[in-house]
């Protein structure tokens, strides 16, 4: 969980280095994060077989429209705020889809979902302290795109071959949004940072997760996961000097705790 927030930490920083915009941001984070994981299915499946048998051109689709969303929102919104928009879209695509598929929430389940909902529409409504609408629209377009990725991703045989082989398509898309939108200009810092975000906390970050999952239930692994816009804010205060106001801080513990309920409502009705 500390490699996903990191994800948000490393790109508000590297996009508040002068020099470095979200297309460049993004093309190195994708690229950097394909080169590693090609090296990790070398000695395995091998690259091509990760591509063909693994790679999806939708998943990879998915994936470069939130990797593309989660830059460009970072232009203009605080690192907690954005972990917290990123977390509660992706969540709400995935309980979306389990209601639409035929899931029935119980009344406590309902509760929950409706009060994270409420605080979520307090966060991003016009205010002295709102986020940018924006960059708060992109980052709901990420977020639904993450959790239509990670949709896909259950129950893959090879997950790290899979997410290997999207990661490896989604570069072309990388290299289109650079020729479209890029300024050409690249700074030092934050191309460290776009590498630390993509070959590391995205890369080995997603390794590490699979390879967690089979040891979690859903449960668990759904509940570990409210900890990241936690840890995201945190990281933004200690390292780029932001505060944390009050109608963060509510609508962070309402948003969170409204998940969790309904999160554990499912479970016990399972």
């Amino acid at each position: 969980m500390i490699a996903f927030a990191a994800n948000s930490v490393f790109t508000r920083l590297g996009l508040l280095d002068e020099g470095m915009e979200a297309a460049e941001f993004t093309f190195v984070r994708l690229v950097s994060g394909a080169v590693v994981l090609a090296l990790l299915v070398l000695s395995r499946s091998g690259v091509v077989s990760a591509i063909k048998e693994h790679g999806n051109v939708v998943s990879a689709a998915m994936l470069f429209a939130y990797a593309a969303g989660f830059s460009f929102a970072y232009l203009h919104l605080d690192t907690g705020t954005g972990a917290l928009i990123l977390f509660a879209c992706v969540q709400a695509t995935m309980i979306g889809w389990s209601i639409a598929t035929g899931h029935k929430p119980v009344a406590l389940e309902w509760a929950g979902l409706i009060v994270a909902f409420a605080a979520f529409v307090w966060l991003v409504s016009p205010g002295l302290s709102a986020p940018d609408p924006f960059s708060a629209f992109l980052m709901i377009i990420a977020g639904m795109a993450w959790g239509i990725y990670s949709l896909r991703g259950r129950g893959l045989g090879d997950p790290l071959a899979a997410t290997a082989g999207n990661f490896i398509l989604s570069a072309p898309l990388a290299i289109l949004l650079l020729v479209v939108f890029s300024s050409w200009s690249f700074s030092t810092f934050g191309v460290i940072m776009a590498v630390a975000s993509g070959a590391i906390t995205s890369a080995l970050g997603y390794a590490l997760w699979y390879w967690c999952l089979p040891q979690l239930n859903a449960t668990r692994a759904a509940i570990v996961q409210l900890t990241v816009p936690a840890i995201a804010t945190l990281g933004g205060i200690a390292f780029s000097g932001e505060e944390l106001t009050w109608r963060l801080g509510l609508s962070c513990a309402l948003i969170l705790g409204g998940v969790a309920i309904a999160i554990l409502a499912k479970q016990k009705t399972a």
